[in-house]
């Protein structure tokens, strides 16, 4: 089922007093970032976001995630969610709390993947621990087949699950109690203990444990492999720089192979496809652009995903023109547009001795390895 035809709506609005600090929990630092900009960002790049808040806690949203679209709930968790569900316009959402901030992205797919054939869907592990009923002391005890524990985000179609919340009186503990009491079918997907729900101070600690053990081990690299064919013209760009040559480079926009080469190694570490998809060669705002547009975004969303870039290696395969005497510039130019150290970026050439269209002087070729770092 496509992205584009799904909506996130992180539910934010309640007051989260028990796991203490003296703010709701959403807004509490966890390893670093507000709990609710974790929670965003796990849907980041899957499809776009909708946020409920209370209404006293719109300057605190702002800052946690200025970029999403926030909406005032209401005085239950049940109402909150029906005032987001009156925004959301795609045919199919996510209900998610705000609380789960470490929700694993096949996990999010596993719920997308199960709405292409029924009305709702969403996460549970099974209940494994043996089951007591009783206060301080044990006075029965219960069978724990077929008991699952609920998580989220639980997906629905659209229209379905806002014509049950409009039929439902009063509040639910969660979304897939309203759709039921509708009468819609909720699949069960497989669920992921790092969608952990944070209620009580140890939580926090928990959490806290757990994102500064992914942040300490979460390193990507992505590889870029471009060419472009030599054309009429008195110069190319190569990595930001304008080097003169009897003829130039042929592309969509300026051509730029070294730029474009790295453009996409920087989406290929975060598995976000090439530039064709997030520039398509067939729009015309694109023609003649500046290929520093492409890499700019490219590292925006790698900042977005909180990656920082952390170093590039290039190498430029080409007979002519030389690149050793524009080698510094390009490295200076690479760091500008990047944010970098010079240092953290290296722009080198060589040549296939003659053999394959780079040899014969067909055009230019460009390789480069990317590493990005969690910040």
């Amino acid at each position: 089922m496509p992205v584009n035809t799904f909506t996130a709506l992180i539910v934010a609005a309640g007051r989260g007093v028990r796991a203490g600090g003296g703010v709701p929990k959403q807004y509490r630092m966890l390893a670093g970032r507000p709990v609710l900009a974790r929670s965003v960002a796990a849907f980041a790049g899957l499809m776009d976001t909708i946020v409920v808040i209370h209404p006293e806690d719109r300057a605190r949203a702002l800052a946690a995630v200025p970029r999403v679209r926030l909406i005032e709930g209401g005085a239950t968790r049940a109402a909150s969610v029906a005032a987001g569900l009156a925004a959301v316009e795609t045919s199919h959402v996510l209900i998610q709390d705000a609380a789960r901030p470490g929700v694993p992205a096949d996990m999010i797919r596993r719920v997308m993947e199960a709405l292409a054939t029924c009305d709702g869907a969403a996460p549970a592990l099974a209940v494994t621990d043996a089951l007591w009923v009783g206060t301080s002391t044990v006075e029965d005890l219960r069978d724990r087949a077929g008991l699952w524990r609920a998580q989220t985000p639980q997906g629905f179609r659209t229209d379905a699950i806002r014509a049950a919340h409009a039929a439902h009186p009063g509040d639910a503990a969660d979304d897939v109690a309203v759709a039921r009491a509708a009468g819609l079918a909720v699949r069960i997907v497989p669920g992921d203990e790092a969608a952990m729900k944070i209620t009580t101070p140890a939580d926090f600690a928990r959490a806290e444990h757990l994102f500064e053990k992914e942040a300490r081990m979460d390193v990507r690299v992505g590889n870029g492999f471009d060419v472009h064919r030599f054309g009429p013209g008195d110069h190319v760009m190569l990595c930001g720089v304008r080097v003169p040559h009897d003829r130039g480079l042929q592309g969509h926009s300026d051509a730029d192979v070294g730029l474009h080469t790295i453009t996409d190694a920087i989406y290929g570490a975060l598995g976000e496809g090439d530039i064709g998809q997030h520039f398509p060669p067939s729009d015309p705002q694109w023609k003649g652009a500046d290929s520093r547009v492409f890499l700019a975004h490219a590292v925006s969303l790698a900042a977005d995903r909180r990656f920082g870039v952390s170093n590039v290696d290039a190498t430029l395969i080409c007979e002519a023109p030389k690149v050793g005497p524009h080698a510094a510039a390009m490295r200076a130019r690479l760091a500008e547009i990047m944010g970098l150290k010079v240092g953290r970026v290296s722009v080198k050439a060589t040549t296939t001795e003659r053999l394959g269209f780079a040899g014969r002087g067909e055009g230019i070729a460009c390789m480069a390895t990317v590493t990005l770092v969690a910040a």
